[in-house]
């Protein structure tokens, strides 16, 4: 009660009127300035939220998009390597094919080369009997015939054959 002792009525009355004449002049003058700083303020608050929904949105939006593109790339990468690999496949059996010809037509080569050797190995060989024999005639008709020196013909003849 102390504070209420110290004030007189009329010092009331008129800090009550200060009081309502300056919340009047702020009203008039003030007031709506204030409400309009505080509604911008509002305005601009919700519209930075509103932007803030849309980023997220957007974001979310490219993250699916990204997330796609990554699962299309994962899987056209797939789909490379599998073509790679059938075409490695591929051109595997087609080396393996052709190595295969080559080796079969170095085979048939050769093949075609020991016959021609053979052949010409025979060829020598019965030019050589006919000289063997040749000498063996000439021998039998320059030498007497007789059952010794026939037999020496004949074991001559047969070591030679052996010898060849």
């Amino acid at each position: 009660m102390g504070l209420l002792e110290m004030l007189s009525a009329s010092e009331i009355f008129a800090q009550v009127l200060s009081f309502f004449l300056l919340l009047f002049l702020l009203k008039l003058f003030a007031w709506k300035k204030i409400l309009n700083l505080l509604d911008q303020r509002k305005e601009k608050i919700r519209s930075e939220f509103e932007k803030i929904e849309n980023s997220k949105l957007e974001i979310s939006k490219l993250k699916a998009d990204y997330e796609s593109k990554m699962l299309s790339v994962h899987e056209q990468t797939e789909v490379k390597i599998r073509e790679a690999i059938e075409e490695g496949r591929k051109l595997n059996a087609q080396m393996r094919k052709q190595a295969h010809e080559d080796a079969q037509d170095i085979i048939n080569d050769a093949r075609k080369q020991v016959k021609h050797e053979i052949s010409q190995v025979q060829e020598k060989l019965k030019d050589r009997i006919v000289d063997i024999a040749l000498d063996a005639a000439r021998n039998v008709i320059q030498e007497k015939l007789t059952e010794d020196g026939d037999r020496k013909i004949v074991e001559d003849f047969i070591k030679e054959m052996e010898d060849v």
